[in-house]
């Protein structure tokens, strides 16, 4: 079956840096349009950032120009690279295949920051 594993979460001071990792299994990984969400305490889940087969990319307004999402077909793998960190992006991160109405999700992996 499908499985989306999360890792790379972590506690991390303003202004930092973290690099989440998302490995796929049991899926055609190449033809997936992927995501990654997040969920804040309190919050409705919210999408960060996606990518396509093609590779065409999309950012929330809230992380452009400090997020940058990337995948890597032959690992089967997604990335999100996450600079100049702010408070505000605490929130447990999840991945998605292909879409969030049918799509299938990780578990998730806290991002904390914070100093």
């Amino acid at each position: 079956q499908v499985q989306l594993v999360e890792s790379g979460g972590g506690l991390v001071q303003p202004g930092g840096s973290l690099r989440l990792s998302c490995a796929a299994s049991g899926m055609m990984f190449r033809i997936f349009f992927m995501g990654w969400y997040r969920q804040a305490p309190g919050k409705q889940r919210e999408l960060v950032a996606s990518i396509s087969s093609g590779e065409n990319t999309n950012y929330a307004d809230s992380v452009k120009g400090r997020f940058t999402i990337s995948r890597d077909n032959a690992k089967k793998s997604v990335y999100l690279q996450m600079n100049s960190l702010k408070p505000e992006d605490t929130a447990v991160y999840y991945c998605n295949a292909g879409g969030s109405a049918t799509g299938y999700w990780g578990k998730g992996t806290l991002v904390t920051v914070s100093s």
